[in-house]
């Protein structure tokens, strides 16, 4: 049974909870291609090399999410804020293909928190 995209990124949510980086590139499609402000990277394996980054330039983030779909694709506006750093214009596009997604770009700039 094919997942709806709306599915796929619920599930996507609570697996990044959990910061299991194998498990949160299951719902990833074998050729993904996750795009970053630092490059293209591609497959299960750029998908967590990408996330990981991400996850460990906000550890413990108070994640603000708003998503929007159209169809098989995913825009989500976000920011985050954690101890050192914080995110104030994230952007993602996700492209879902049989239940999975098959392309992500991720765009946010990282800037550091004043004390």
């Amino acid at each position: 049974m094919t997942r709806t995209p709306q599915e796929v990124f619920a599930d996507h949510g609570t697996r990044l909870g959990t910061g299991d980086l194998d498990l949160i590139s299951r719902n990833y499609t074998e050729d993904a291609v996750f795009v970053t402000p630092d490059g293209v990277l591609t497959g299960r394996e750029g998908v967590q090399e990408g996330i990981g980054r991400l996850l460990a330039d906000l550890p413990d983030a108070d994640w603000r999410l708003t998503p929007s779909f159209a169809g098989d694709v995913l825009f989500l506006q976000w920011s985050a804020t954690g101890a050192t750093h914080q995110v104030t214009d994230g952007v993602d596009t996700f492209v879902f293909r049989d239940g999975l997604i098959s392309a992500q770009t991720v765009r946010y700039t990282l800037t550091p928190r004043t004390p």
